[in-house]
C-alpha cells in the first residue's frame, strides 16, 4: 500500500480531472476542491474521506426544541483500469442513525416519519448508516467523449445538484437545508441504475430508480424496485462554473402519501473559485414539486462559503420555501402552503491539520422571516443557533 495526501485519482465517469466530480453521478466546477486522503492498493486508486460533527442544537420559538447529537459520514471510493474502461466503486456510511429515529431538531423541516405512523415536522430526520453503495463502469469513446454506468443500493440518482454535504458551498453548514426535498433528497435512494454520456464539457445522464423514500429503520438496506425516473443534463463552461436541470417522476416517494407521486424539476448554478490561500463557492437552486394530486411547491436556495488560509470559513445561506406539511390532518391550518424564508450566518475555525485530521470549532446563527399567520403558532421572527465541534479527514 502506498499513501500520498497530494496523489489525484483518475476521474470515474470520463477524461477530465476528478475534481469535477461529486456525489452520485453530478458534477460540480473543477476547481473545487475535493478534500481526503489518496493512497493506492492491489492496482486501485482509492481516496477516504469523512467528518464527524458533535454539534449543540437550540431551536427557538414555540415549536423549538433543544438537543445535542452527532452527524457523522465515512466515505471510500476506489478506481482501476478494467478492460477498455474504467471500473470504479463509492462505498459512504454514516452513524447518523444513533440519534435516534426523530432525527434533530429544525425549525420548519419536514419530510419522511419516525415511526411509519407519524410525520417528522420541525426535525430533521436522520441519514441511513448506508448512505452509498456503488459501483460505476465507463468506457472512452475519444479523447472528449466516454459513455458509463452507475448502479447504486443505495445510490443516487440523475436529479438536482450534487447532495448539500458534497457541496463545498454546504459541507461546513452542520444543518441540512429546508429546499432538501425539493432539491437532492434523492441522494440515498435503494435502487438506481444510470446510464450517461459525455462529451467535452456536456454531460447527459438519466436514472431509473426507487421512487419511496427509506424508511424510519435507519440501519437496514431496503429492497431496490425501479418505479421512477429522471434525467439531467450538465454544462461546465469554464472550470469554475457548472449548470445543471433535471427532471423526475418520483413514484410514491413520501410512506405517509401513498397515493401522492410527485413530478420534480430543478436547476442550479455553482461557481467556484479558487484563489491564494483560499477558496470561495456559491451555489443557487431551484426546485419544484407537482404533486399529483396535492399542491405544487418551489423553494430557492442561494448558499456560499469563503475559506482562507486552511484556517478562517465563513458560510451562509439563504432560502426560500413554500411548505405545505407543517400541521398534520385534521389541524384547520393544514393543507395549505407557507411561505418560509430562512437566514443562515456560521463561522468555523480550523486547527493546523495533525495526521490528515483536522479539527474545527463553529457555530451558526439564523433567522427566519415568515407570516403572520405561522407567527401565532411559531413566534414572531423565531431564531435558532448550533455550536459544533467538527473532525473530518
Amino acid at each position: 500500500m502506498h499513501m500520498a495526501e497530494q496523489m489525484t485519482m483518475q476521474a470515474f465517469y470520463g477524461g477530465y480531472p476528478e475534481t469535477r466530480e461529486a456525489s452520485g453521478t453530478s458534477w460540480q466546477p473543477e476547481s473545487s476542491p475535493m478534500e481526503g486522503v489518496h493512497f493506492t492498493a492491489a492496482g486501485w486508486d482509492l481516496m477516504a474521506h469523512g467528518y464527524v460533527f458533535g454539534i449543540y442544537d437550540h431551536q427557538g420559538g414555540k415549536r423549538g426544541k433543544d438537543k445535542s447529537f452527532s452527524t457523522s459520514m465515512f466515505m471510500l471510493m476506489g478506481d482501476r483500469k478494467a478492460g477498455p474502461g474504467i471500473l470504479g466503486f463509492r462505498s459512504m456510511l454514516s452513524l447518523d442513525p444513533l440519534m435516534g429515529k426523530r432525527g434533530y431538531p429544525l425549525l420548519f423541516q419536514t419530510g419522511e416519519t419516525y415511526d411509519g405512523i407519524h410525520p417528522l415536522i420541525d426535525r430533521q430526520h436522520p441519514h441511513d448508516f448506508f448512505m452509498e453503495e456503488a459501483v460505476t463502469y465507463s468506457l472512452p469513446l475519444s479523447e472528449k467523449s466516454s459513455l458509463f454506468g452507475y448502479f447504486g443500493l443505495p445510490g443516487e440518482p440523475a436529479l438536482g445538484p450534487p447532495a448539500f454535504m458534497h457541496r463545498f458551498s454546504a459541507m461546513d453548514n452542520p444543518e441540512a437545508p429546508l429546499s432538501h426535498h425539493w432539491l437532492d433528497s434523492t441522494h440515498i435512494t435503494f435502487g438506481v441504475a444510470t446510464l450517461g454520456y459525455i462529451f467535452g464539457n456536456f454531460k447527459i445522464d438519466a436514472s431509473v430508480f426507487r421512487g419511496r423514500e427509506p424508511n424510519e429503520n435507519r440501519w437496514e438496506m431496503e429492497s431496490p424496485k425501479f418505479d421512477s425516473y429522471s434525467a439531467r443534463l450538465t454544462f461546465n463552461p469554464t472550470e469554475n462554473l457548472s449548470f445543471q436541470g433535471s427532471y423526475g417522476y418520483l413514484d410514491s416517494p413520501e410512506q405517509l402519501e401513498p397515493s401522492v407521486d410527485i413530478a420534480r424539476i430543478t436547476a442550479s448554478a455553482i461557481y467556484n473559485r479558487d484563489f491564494k490561500n483560499g477558496v470561495w463557492q456559491t451555489t443557487f437552486a431551484w426546485g419544484r414539486n407537482d404533486k399529483k394530486p396535492g399542491l405544487d411547491t418551489n423553494a430557492f436556495l442561494l448558499e456560499s462559503a469563503l475559506n482562507f488560509s486552511k484556517t478562517h470559513t465563513w458560510f451562509s445561506r439563504f432560502e426560500y420555501v413554500q411548505k405545505d406539511e407543517l400541521f398534520v390532518e385534521g389541524d384547520p391550518m393544514a393543507g395549505k402552503s407557507y411561505d418560509v424564508k430562512k437566514f443562515t450566518l456560521g463561522y468555523v475555525y480550523d486547527f493546523p491539520e495533525w495526521n490528515n485530521l483536522q479539527l474545527g470549532l463553529g457555530s451558526s446563527y439564523s433567522i427566519h422571516f415568515i407570516s403572520k399567520t405561522l407567527e401565532e403558532v411559531y413566534s414572531r421572527l423565531p431564531q435558532s443557533y448550533l455550536v459544533f465541534v467538527r473532525v473530518k479527514l
